[in-house]
């Protein structure tokens, strides 16, 4: 396990990606250098939105913890949260503007709701 290095969380991002161009969103990049490496940028709006799944970053709602290797799972979550404010912070220090995305939310039933988050900040 500790050899299978992860690529991204690239269904999720796609999803907004799709989103981004129902919506007609457009100024974004994807792969940029930034601390925390966001999922997309803005670049002249200085956004930089980022994905968060569910089971990593531990969502309220959605978030589980598997019962095998418990303390692992516990402190490898509380880790990427505490990753997360960190790199919040130092965007933000930076002049970013940080927008983080639960994998929840981009589900159809939820769609409406982010439309209207993102149309605020990109317009």
């Amino acid at each position: 396990m500790s050899r299978i290095r992860g690529t991204g969380n690239k269904a999720t991002e796609l999803r907004l990606l799709k989103v981004f161009r129902a919506n007609g969103i457009t100024g974004w990049r994807r792969g940029s250098k930034l601390p925390g490496k966001p999922d997309f940028v803005f670049p002249k709006l200085k956004l930089a939105v980022f994905v968060d799944g569910c089971f990593w970053h531990g969502c309220p709602k959605h978030g589980t913890r598997p019962k095998q290797n418990a303390k692992f799972w516990r402190d490898k979550i509380t880790g990427n949260k505490a990753r997360d404010r960190r790199v919040n912070r130092l965007l933000r220090k930076r002049g970013w503007t940080v927008v983080r995305i639960w994998e929840h939310e981009l589900t159809r039933k939820n769609i409406s709701r982010l439309h209207t988050k993102l149309n605020v900040l990109v317009s």
